[in-house]
């Protein structure tokens, strides 16, 4: 087995918070990548260049490469519904849709200019001009406009005619792009350049323009026009937006497993399209090289998504079933890792995904409105045992996490920690833990359920951990893992404490959309005006300094009104067929098919 480590820390510039990528995602298998955090700009995370692009081959061999992020079926074309926002499924939809810029190895935002460019005309009042690329069009023949940006802009800007504050579009970030762009993108809708004025500064402007949806498509679906949907966009005529939302909405989301779209739904803008009858429910899907791509062509002609459990991928690797993993890192895993021999090389690294727990306030809870009940949870979960018998054993370095916005690697870390958090919680305190359980007034034991996307080794033996603890002080841990936790238990509330993790990218602002009041990645409704307050600050500044003193007063009242509590930064593993050239890994939600089409199997 060939071993090799990237920099066992991420250095990233004295510029504030790190915030979870573009609205986060709950991490994909084992929780680690899809994903929301970042900061400013990070150092080398390796000695290459963070955005490097290596096509490899001058031009598409043949063969296949597979690779799986877990079980679950891949859910729709359209990504950015609070349904379909996880790894799952943008590790697939990034192969096919593209756009202005991606995130780096280290969560450096990265421009790619096959698409097109963008400057800022103007600073004070903020302008930017984007420029799309003479030649980029969609696999059908359609050029890429200005149009799929003012759709990309509606879908996060329009509210419902009855109710200025419910969206019209059912996106996962809301209306966060209409209020900081309030006019959307101006331009010509066939044309090629566009403009975003932005009256009040956004932290994460440079990210808010995401790979757009074919507008042209959802035109004719909504029975228009690409030219009328860009009219109706920009007068707020609902009677043409009401059908084009419910097209976005639904249209793009796969109905039933194992059947692919009508290829002339869901074109393609990137290096990978779906392949005919390339999906098998339960088992995989395939995509194939984009023929009418005008970058740079995909090394390999097919990349397969196998959906298979985290527990059977070392084994499919070496079985030959898969070509690259990127396993739960465990002292087990490893092992297996080297048993398999100089046939597989393995990568181990940092990663921008943290592990927490965290409470459910929703009315009725027995969390929500009790403090002291919450406190007496957070006194008796054993996180440094937690590190000690999980995390160490693979990563050295692991530590107990004591912010969510800032890793420990990070320069502002123990600033930050040191501004916003005493301690309280180091150790466990059972005694101190039942006293407050008795000043919460509430029967004992408590039942407390924590939920988790099961099957997961390491999150059962937390959960466990964390039962032996806190069972001597009048809880009564549940174990109620289970493979719908995403789909059905998180977004539900059906829980007393969530389990899971955020993946990360390179964002400032984004940790907004989990912890401000009604945000849509807000799972457990937590409110606090605050920490709303703080966000709204941090997001409409692009000062360092103004990052940095807000994400101190975030993190110290979401450790005084416990929001949750924080575990640890996830360790990272790759592991591949030693004959596949250019598998890079990546600190980021993106996971390591962040450059799938360069992977190629040397001949």
């Amino acid at each position: 087995m060939k071993i090799r480590r990237t920099s066992a820390a991420i250095a990233v510039a004295a510029t504030g918070a790190l915030l979870f990528s573009a609205c986060t995602s709950p991490a994909g298998n084992d929780d680690e990548p899809d994903s929301n955090e970042g900061t400013t700009a990070a150092a080398e995370i390796d000695a290459d260049d963070p955005c490097k692009q290596d096509p490899g081959v001058s031009e598409t061999q043949d063969g296949n490469v597979s690779f799986s992020v877990g079980e679950d079926e891949f859910l729709g074309y359209n990504t950015v519904t609070p349904e379909t926002y996880s790894t799952y499924n943008s590790v697939v939809t990034e192969r096919i849709l593209g756009g202005f810029w991606y995130f780096g190895t280290d969560g450096t935002i990265c421009h790619d200019e096959t698409f097109g460019t963008y400057e800022v005309t103007n600073e004070d009042p903020l302008q930017v001009t984007y420029t799309i690329a003479d030649d980029a069009k969609w696999s059908d023949g359609t050029d890429i406009t200005v149009a799929d940006f003012v759709l990309s802009w509606a879908a996060q800007a329009i509210p419902t005619e009855a109710d200025p504050e419910t969206p019209l579009f059912n996106h996962v970030s809301g209306m966060t792009y209409g209020e900081y762009v309030p006019e959307g993108p101006q331009g010509e809708a066939t044309g090629k350049e566009f403009v975003l004025d932005y009256p009040t500064v956004y932290a994460d402007w440079e990210i808010q323009v995401e790979a757009p949806m074919p507008a042209h498509v959802a035109a004719e679906q909504a029975g228009m026009t690409t030219e009328e949907m860009v009219a109706a966009v920009r007068d707020r005529d609902y009677s043409k937006l009401t059908p084009l939302a419910e097209f976005w909405n639904t249209g793009w989301l796969s109905q039933t497993p194992g059947e692919l779209p009508d290829p002339a739904l869901v074109p393609s803008s990137g290096p990978y399209t779906f392949k005919d009858n390339g999906w098998t429910a339960g088992q995989s899907l395939t995509l194939t090289a984009n023929e009418e791509f005008w970058g740079a062509p995909p090394a390999t002609q097919e990349l397969t998504f196998r959906f298979t459990a985290a527990d059977t991928h070392v084994q499919a690797l070496q079985n030959g079933d898969l070509d690259v993993i990127e396993p739960q890192a465990t002292v087990d895993t490893l092992g297996q890792l080297e048993a398999i021999g100089d046939t597989v090389t393995v990568e181990t690294g940092s990663s921008l995904t943290w592990e927490h727990l965290d409470f459910n306030f929703r009315e009725g809870n027995v969390f929500a409105d009790n403090l002291a009940l919450r406190e007496a949870f957070a006194l008796c979960v054993p996180r440094q045992q937690i590190i000690d018998n999980l995390i160490a054993p693979i990563n050295p370095d692991g530590e107990v996490m004591n912010a969510r916005e800032v890793f420990p690697f990070q320069e502002n870390y123990d600033e930050v920690v040191e501004a916003s958090y005493d301690g309280r919680y180091d150790e466990v305190d059972i005694e101190a833990a039942t006293a407050k359980i008795a000043e919460a007034g509430v029967e004992t034991p408590v039942t407390v359920r924590i939920g988790y996307s099961a099957p997961n080794p390491r999150r059962s033996d937390e959960v466990a951990l964390i039962k032996s603890s806190c069972d001597q002080a009048g809880f009564q841990i549940q174990d109620v893992g289970a493979e719908d936790f995403f789909d059905n238990i998180l977004p539900n509330g059906d829980y007393e404490v969530a389990l899971f993790a955020w993946a990360g990218s390179g964002q400032k602002a984004s940790g907004q959309n989990i912890y401000a009041t009604g945000q849509p990645q807000n799972y457990g409704e937590y409110s606090d005006p605050v920490v709303d307050e703080a966000w709204n600050t941090l997001a409409s500044s692009v000062d360092p300094e103004v990052h940095l003193e807000q994400t101190k007063v975030i993190e110290k009242q979401l450790w005084d009104t416990l929001f949750g509590i924080p575990l640890f930064a996830h360790p990272g593993v790759v592991a591949y067929n030693s004959n596949l050239q250019n598998v890079r890994d990546t600190a980021t939600q993106s996971t390591v098919v962040w450059n799938a089409e360069q992977w190629y199997e040397a001949q």
